[in-house]
């Protein structure tokens, strides 16, 4: 029996993506808050920021206090997520089955690929090397029997890949740590392992084999738990159920408050929202146009559109960026969130009127996209400002 399932793991996603997209940040100690708020906590940092004495889920009040030269970024949701997707669709060429574990974990169902005749690890190593040469980061991947185990490897193993052969999940299990085992961390369990001074796994496969006092101890967790111990998992690698909204970001080639370049990459990110509307057939009632300034602090605003041509569109998220850009401080990013969206009849009308030559110059444009690829012809004012 070969290993079934590959857990792909991008260590520290957000501290690697912003360091990918600013060079400048991959020897200086930073970290990575949820808030800038006095009660915002840290969510990753650099080995540097960790000699700096900073921790993660460390205070954001208590770490700006220290005298140090750590630099503070935003938690950038919308940034990760989309390396998120990256990876996801790079991940796609190697298997059909693909199911997201948070931010920075894939399970791969990999049935059906002994015929390829080539060693296990190999294939872990290109599927490896492709993530790094795509996107420029770093993973590491577990290759197990199950998704349990496969996760669990990521873990505790430091080495880039590493395999544990179907039949000797038990042994490999045993010296580790309980912590490792889902189930182990719920409270209830937990509470019961620390009273018991249990500390190791190889101590529960023993305890597992007393049935009755097994169940006594732990209850309606005792089956999980018990199969937990010598690595069964029955549960299967499962795609993800796609959501109803649409999301596009820019990061801005530099912080900015220059007006001519902030209108133009909102008409840019309108003009890739339209052109995907328009593939489904949907307009949408919430839009939500989204900033993030320099110093961690965002800006918003919501409305609706009512046809998916770019002037439409575009108009609507001028509209939006002029509203929520109430600073005079740089800014670092610009999203587009779309969502509640519903189908888009369009009535064709007998007479020649200006909507109708909106949508008309929009499929034009459409047709070269099609063919190119969506960024295959822009505005004179976008190439200008933004230089792609």
């Amino acid at each position: 029996m070969l290993p079934e399932v590959f857990y792909l793991n991008l260590d520290s996603i957000e501290l690697q993506t912003e360091r990918a997209i600013d060079p400048t940040l991959k020897t200086r100690a930073i970290a990575i808050i949820s808030s800038s708020d006095s009660n915002g906590t840290i969510i990753s940092l650099s080995h540097e920021a960790e000699q700096e004495g900073l921790y993660k889920g460390m205070k954001v009040s208590i770490a700006k206090k220290k005298k140090s030269a750590v630099q503070f970024l935003p938690y950038n949701r919308p940034l990760y997520q989309r390396v998120n997707k990256y990876t996801y669709d790079t991940l796609s060429s190697f298997s059909p089955v693909i199911e997201p574990s948070g931010m920075s974990g894939f399970y791969m169902d990999m049935k059906g690929m002994a015929f390829l005749n080539k060693d296990i690890k190999d294939i872990g190593l290109s599927i490896l090397k492709k993530v790094e040469s795509r996107i420029s980061l770093i993973s590491i991947m577990g290759i197990g029997a199950n998704k349990l185990i496969s996760k669990i490897i990521t873990s505790v193993i430091p080495d880039n890949i590493h395999e544990v052969t179907p039949g000797m999940e038990g042994r490999f299990l045993a010296p580790l740590s309980f912590k490792v085992l889902p189930t182990a961390r719920l409270k209830p369990v937990c509470k019961v392992l620390y009273f018991l001074l249990i500390d190791r796994i190889a101590q529960l496969q023993t305890l597992s084999k007393c049935t009755d006092d097994f169940r006594t101890l732990f209850g309606t967790h005792s089956i999980q738990l018990a199969n937990e111990t010598v690595g069964v998992d029955t549960s299967l690698v499962k795609p993800p159920i796609l959501k109803g909204h649409l999301l596009e970001q820019i990061i801005l080639p530099k912080n900015t408050n220059s007006e001519d370049m902030l209108l133009s990459a909102v008409q840019d990110l309108s003009e890739k929202i339209a052109f995907i509307l328009r593939e489904r057939g949907q307009v949408s009632k919430n839009i939500r146009l989204e900033i993030h300034y320099m110093d961690g602090f965002s800006s918003s605003k919501v409305g609706g559109i009512d046809h998916p041509d770019d002037a439409s569109v575009g108009k609507k998220c001028k509209e939006l960026f002029l509203k929520a850009n109430t600073r005079r401080i740089s800014i670092r990013s610009i999203l587009l969130d779309v969502s509640q969206l519903r189908p888009y009849v369009e009535q064709r009308n007998l007479f020649y009127i200006p909507e109708s030559r909106d949508m008309e110059i929009s499929r034009a444009v459409e047709v070269i996209r099609h063919k190119y690829g969506i960024t295959s012809i822009k505005k004179a004012n976008v190439l200008h400002v933004l230089g792609h």
